[in-house]
């Protein structure tokens, strides 16, 4: 019951935080490209990059960091990240004829979020020792 509470109270930190910069965003650089969705997205991925740097070690995690990391990885991350958002709003610029700009947005996204899963672990790697 605890790890579902981690779960929860991250997963409700998450949405708020995604809501948030999302908002922030589109509202600064307008709304002709999903912008919002795309930095919430990279930065959710050099955010779970970091954590998996250290919890994916050969040794493992540490029993005691258990709650931390399913309040971080499945809670925060889980909710923060907008795939499902990503895919709508992808489709939604397709559909509307903006296929250079629903492909931009799945080009930019895969490669900017990959790019920051890999920069996240090698950072995270640098900062723990793993």
């Amino acid at each position: 019951m605890t790890e579902l509470l981690a779960v929860a109270l991250g997963g409700a930190a998450g949405a708020c935080a995604r809501f948030w910069l999302s908002g922030l965003v589109a509202r600064r650089l307008r709304e002709i490209f999903p912008w919002g969705t795309l930095t919430v997205n990279a930065t959710g991925a050099l955010a779970i990059g970091l954590l998996s740097s250290v919890a994916l070690r050969p040794e493992g995690l540490a029993p005691e960091w258990r709650g931390a990391w399913l309040a971080l990885a499945v809670g925060v991350l889980g909710s923060y990240t907008t795939v499902s958002s990503f895919s709508l709003q992808t489709l939604t610029l397709a559909q509307a004829g903006e296929g250079r700009r629903a492909l931009l947005n799945l080009l930019a996204s895969l490669a900017l979020c990959l790019g920051a899963v890999a920069a996240g672990h090698l950072a995270g790697a640098r900062l723990f020792g793993g």
